[in-house]
C-alpha cells in the first residue's frame, strides 16, 4: 500500500507563486508516474503535469510555461512549483502514483488564489 502527503498549498495572491511536494512512502515501485492533478468546484478533476521515474513530463496546456514539476527519486518526492498564478488556478491538488499495481492518490492541498 502507498501513501501519499501533499502539503504546500495556501492562499496566494494572483501573480503569486507556490511549491507543492507530495511525499510518497510505503510499498513503490522504482518504474512509476508521479503527478498533480486538480479539481475546482463543480469542474472535473484534470491533470496539471505528471513525470515519470526516467524524466519524462507532461503538462496541461493551462499551466505550460507557469508550472514545472521535478521528482527526487531517493525520496520518493513530486514537486510541483507554480508561477504567475491566476484565479482560475484555484483548486484542490491532488497528487497521484501511478504504477505497475495500480493508482494511488493522496488526500489533496487546496490552493486560492486571490485577486
Amino acid at each position: 500500500q502507498v501513501q501519499l502527503v501533499e502539503s504546500g498549498g495556501g492562499l496566494v495572491q494572483a501573480g503569486g507563486s507556490l511549491r507543492l511536494s507530495c511525499a510518497a512512502s510505503g510499498r513503490i515501485s522504482s518504474i512509476n508516474v508521479m503527478g498533480w492533478y486538480r479539481q475546482a468546484p463543480g469542474k472535473q478533476r484534470e491533470l496539471v503535469a505528471s513525470m515519470s521515474s526516467d524524466g519524462t513530463t507532461n503538462y496541461a496546456d493551462s499551466v505550460k510555461g507557469r508550472s514545472t514539476i521535478s521528482r527526487d527519486n531517493a525520496k520518493n518526492t513530486v514537486y510541483l512549483q507554480m508561477n504567475g498564478l491566476k484565479p482560475e488556478d484555484t483548486a484542490v491538488y491532488y497528487c497521484r502514483l501511478t504504477a505497475t499495481y495500480g493508482i494511488s492518490w493522496g488526500k489533496g492541498t487546496l490552493v486560492t488564489v486571490s485577486l
